[in-house]
């Protein structure tokens, strides 16, 4: 069976398609619109559909609207508590009138499917199918946490099976995602999209208003957790945006980012003791706090924890389609990876260089061209096979850089025109990685955790060493990635490292990069040295020569 997934209600409007039980295809709307995060994170931008991303999901499987067996819309209006605590007072109704409406848009925007067959899947149902069907996994806990679906901001359950059992859920306004994000817009960045500056700033304070936040923000003991209501400026002012933070900030930061690992902590205890499970897997835009979630690894009671790479609001549109394609009675296979977006082949990507009128070489030995290129401390834009689904760069859409300049990470931030207290992150054969890195899980393929860096390798790679001593590393397989895993090797056979910097591919306020055009337009406007395009390889000096 052939089930669509959309999510549009709240931001990253994306959509997947599932066929057979079998992940097809998946994509964010801001990869094809280049508007970052696809629209404003605002009630009066409900009705905006991903309609590109999901065109091309069809196209990709050869599909027609009218060929879908169904079509997964992971918000449900009907369990909308009107006047409920929460909302926003203005514009809710609009909100949910928007999406009652959502099978006539859809059917609209995609001629030829039958409004009927669009069908209302609950907004944390979706996000928990996210994870536990698509993790490699029979039986799994399930956490999902997010600043909030319909009427509730969390679902803690079990899957056996393809079977979901609820257990909890937090009824709103209790919720860690929207306290999050509060935070983040007192400290002077985007809400529903700058969550993750935070996180980076926690690492430069200390938590000095733990004791206050542990009153403020506290778990009941049934599953669910309490949040009260937050005077930001007590512990620091507002910050406007481009104002420079101060102590005061950064400990507030760290507060704030203590208390969530705690309570999450608690919520984990909680449902293992109810499920026994071995497994945790996690979804929701709180999964996306890769700080909580290694110590929710290290401290917790789970062997092993699987976090959705899109488990923000996008990844919602694959577990919708999940959720439909497994109470359809198909049998729902693992996500086979991240990369389930748009790729091109190496005669298309030539064609896209040749109209571009730009000198190219075709090395005989890529991952050793490459190597020689980092080495040698350039800057290389790497665009290899199927882009991203998530936020996370995972050697598709990613800047590579050698980790052992410590000028690097001034540097990449300079040419992603970012904040400079971010850090940059590192990819390492999962074979390498014991050796290098402590802590989180040495399995680590989506980028989802931190880990301690080991202190005779701190001084080696100081451009992916963050200010607390961590990095939140990508591990490579050989048979997953064998062109990455060989441009490592190579890498190492000069250099003594087997580490190379990989961040995103983008400017900053700017989508990721994801058809060679962008990857041209980036490459044109950013001080890079190298594109790496397919199996082509475009150089500043030889573009720009006389």
């Amino acid at each position: 069976m052939r089930f669509l997934g959309i999510n549009a209600i709240f931001h990253d409007p994306a959509a997947a398609l599932v066929v057979d039980g079998e992940v097809v295809a998946a994509a964010e709307e801001e990869r094809f619109s280049r508007r970052k995060h696809g629209k404003r994170p605002v009630p009066f931008s409900a009705w905006e559909l991903p309609e590109q991303a999901a065109a091309w999901c069809l196209e990709q499987a050869g599909l027609r609207p009218e060929d879908l067996d169904g079509v997964a819309y992971s918000y449900d209006p009907e369990l909308v508590l009107p006047g409920g605590e929460g909302q926003d007072a203005r514009w809710e109704d609009m909100r949910t009138t928007y999406a009652r409406r959502a099978p006539s848009f859809l059917a609209t925007a995609l001629p030829g499917l039958d409004a009927a067959q669009v069908r209302f899947v609950p907004h944390h149902i979706a996000h928990a199918a996210s994870a536990g069907l698509a993790a490699p996994y029979d039986e799994s806990a399930v956490l999902v946490c997010d600043g909030r679906g319909e009427a509730v901001s969390h679902l803690a359950g079990h899957y056996r099976d393809g079977e979901l059992t609820v257990l909890a859920s937090q009824a709103l306004p209790h919720s860690l995602g929207l306290m999050y994000e509060d935070l983040t817009a007192h400290l002077g960045f985007l809400r529903s999209s700058d969550e993750y500056k935070v996180m980076a700033l926690a690492s430069y304070g200390e938590p000095r208003f733990l004791r206050e936040m542990r009153e403020l923000i506290y778990p009941t003991g049934d599953g669910g957790f309490r949040v009260e209501q937050i005077d930001w400026s007590v512990y620091a002012k507002a910050l406007g945006k481009g104002e420079k933070w101060t102590s005061d900030h950064a400990d507030l930061a760290a507060s704030v980012q203590t208390r969530l690992e705690e309570v999450l902590l608690d919520l984990a205890r909680w449902l293992h003791e109810r499920t026994g499970a071995r497994h945790l897997t996690m979804a929701g835009g709180v999964a996306l706090n890769c700080v909580a979630n290694t110590r929710l690894f290290a401290e917790g009671p789970f062997e092993d924890i699987w976090v959705q790479p899109a488990a923000g609001d996008s990844g919602t549109a694959l577990g919708g389609a999940l959720h439909l394609a497994q109470a359809g009675g198909d049998r729902v296979a693992p996500m086979p990876g991240a990369d389930l977006g748009r790729g091109w082949t190496d005669e298309e990507l030539g064609a896209w260089l040749d109209v571009a009128k730009v000198p190219y070489e075709r090395p005989a030995d890529l991952a050793a061209a490459v190597a020689a290129d980092l080495a040698a401390d350039r800057v290389v834009a790497w665009f290899q096979g199927r882009a991203e689904y998530g936020p996370r760069a995972l050697g598709r859409r990613s800047l590579l850089a050698n980790p052992g300049n410590p000028r690097n990470t001034e540097r990449l931030n300079d040419v992603k025109g970012r904040e400079q207290f971010r850090p940059i992150a590192p990819m390492v054969l999962a074979e390498r990685a014991s050796t290098i890195f402590g802590r989180g899980p040495m399995s680590s393929p989506y980028m989802l955790f931190v880990h301690d860096v080991r202190p005779e390798w701190r001084d080696r790679i100081p451009a992916v060493v963050h200010v607390d001593g961590t990095a939140r590393i990508q591990t490579i397989e050989p048979g997953r990635d064998p062109l990455l895993a060989r441009l490592l090797e190579e890498f190492e056979a000069r250099t003594g490292v087997p580490v190379v910097v990989n961040t995103s591919l983008n400017t900053a306020g700017r989508p990721m990069v994801d058809d060679p055009r962008d990857a041209l337009e980036c490459f044109g406007s950013a001080p890079v040295d190298v594109l790496v395009l397919g199996p082509y390889v475009v150089r500043r000096g030889a573009v720009f020569a006389g």
